[in-house]
C-alpha cells in the first residue's frame, strides 16, 4: 500500500507531542494547518505523550496560546494512563510514593489514591510510581527504594530515555527507572508507550478500531514499536527525537515517514485529492 492509500483509509489518530507539535517551547510550523486540517477531514484523535509531568490542562492552555482549541478529553498522558491502570487493580485510599512531578501527582490523587510523605516507614506504600522528574534528589530515589525493597510494586510511567529540549535532548524519565531498577534488582511494570496499556487506553478513548488508526510519533522505541505491536498504521516525523541516521540503521521501521507535520498534511491532502 502506498502512502496515499495508507493516509485517505485512516479516520483516527494518536499523536505525540513533544518533537511533533513543539520542540521544548517552540511550536513546530505549520502547526495550526495541522489542527485545521484534521477537523476539517474530519480526523478524530487524542493527543498521547509519554510525559507525566503535566496535566491535560496544561496541554489545553498551551495549544490555545498557539491559538488551537481542544478539549481536555482530548489529552491523555502516561500520568492518567497509569492511574487508570492502578484504579483497576486497587482501592481508594491505596497508599502510593510517587517520584514524580505535579502531572502525575494530580492523576493519582484524582483517582483517590493517597500519595504517602517522604520519611514514611519503609513498607506503608502498595506501590511506587516512578516517571521524570526535574526535581529529582537522591533522597527520593533512596525513598522508592526503600519502599520496592519492602514489598511495593513498582510501576514506571513510561521509558523515554531522553526528551527534545531546545538545547539538544536531556535525560528523561527513563534514566530514573534505570537507576531504581539498578537500586533494586525489580524492573519495573511500564505504562506508557510502547506498553500495550496506553495503545488500549487511547483507542479506548477514541472509541476507535486499530485497523483504521494510525500512531503519529518521533521516537522509534516507543511510539513506533508501540504502534505497531498495537496493530497500527505508525507514522514517524523526524522533528523531534528520532534522526534519519537513526532511522537508517534501526530495525523497527515506520509504514510512513515525514519530516515534520507540515510534510504529512501536504501528503495528506494530495491524498484525499486523489
Amino acid at each position: 500500500m502506498d502512502n496515499h492509500q495508507s493516509l485517505a483509509r485512516l479516520e483516527n489518530l494518536i499523536i505525540d507531542m513533544d518533537g511533533v507539535l513543539w520542540r521544548g517551547a517552540q511550536p513546530m510550523p505549520g502547526l495550526a494547518d495541522f489542527f485545521t486540517w484534521l477537523r476539517q477531514r474530519p480526523i478524530t484523535f487524542v493527543l498521547a505523550t509519554n510525559n507525566a509531568t503535566k496535566t491535560p490542562d496544561y496541554y489545553v492552555t498551551r495549544l490555545t496560546s498557539y491559538g488551537i482549541e481542544i478539549g481536555s478529553d482530548e489529552v491523555l498522558t502516561s500520568a492518567q494512563a497509569t492511574a487508570d491502570y492502578l484504579a483497576r487493580r486497587s482501592n481508594p485510599g491505596t497508599p502510593v510514593y510517587v517520584v514524580g512531578m505535579e502531572g502525575l501527582r494530580q492523576a493519582l490523587a484524582e483517582r483517590g489514591f493517597h500519595l504517602i510523605d517522604t520519611d514514611a516507614e519503609p513498607g506503608s506504600a502498595e506501590y511506587v510510581v516512578a516517571g521524570w522528574d526535574r526535581q529529582l534528589t537522591y533522597d527520593k530515589l533512596a525513598e522508592a527504594t526503600l519502599h520496592i525493597r519492602a514489598g511495593a510494586r513498582f510501576i514506571g510511567t513510561n521509558p523515554d530515555r531522553t526528551w527534545p529540549s531546545e538545547r539538544g535532548l536531556i535525560p528523561g524519565a527513563g534514566p530514573i527507572l534505570a537507576a531504581l531498577e539498578v537500586a533494586t534488582d525489580v524492573e519495573p511494570t511500564i505504562i506508557g508507550k510502547p506498553s500495550p496499556l496506553m495503545f488500549q487506553t487511547a483507542l479506548d478513548r477514541l472509541g476507535a478500531d486499530a485497523s483504521t488508526t494510525a500512531m503519529l510519533g518521533d521516537r522509534l522505541e516507543t511510539d513506533i514499536l508501540g504502534g505497531h505491536n498495537a496493530g497500527l498504521t505508525t507514522i514517524l516525523v523526524l522533528s523531534g527525537v528520532t534522526t534519519s541516521d537513526d532511522l537508517a540503521a534501526s530495525p523497527i521501521q515506520p509504514d510512513l515517514v515525514f519530516d515534520d507535520i507540515t510534510a504529512l498534511v501536504h501528503a495528506w491532502k494530495t491524498s484525499h485529492d486523489n
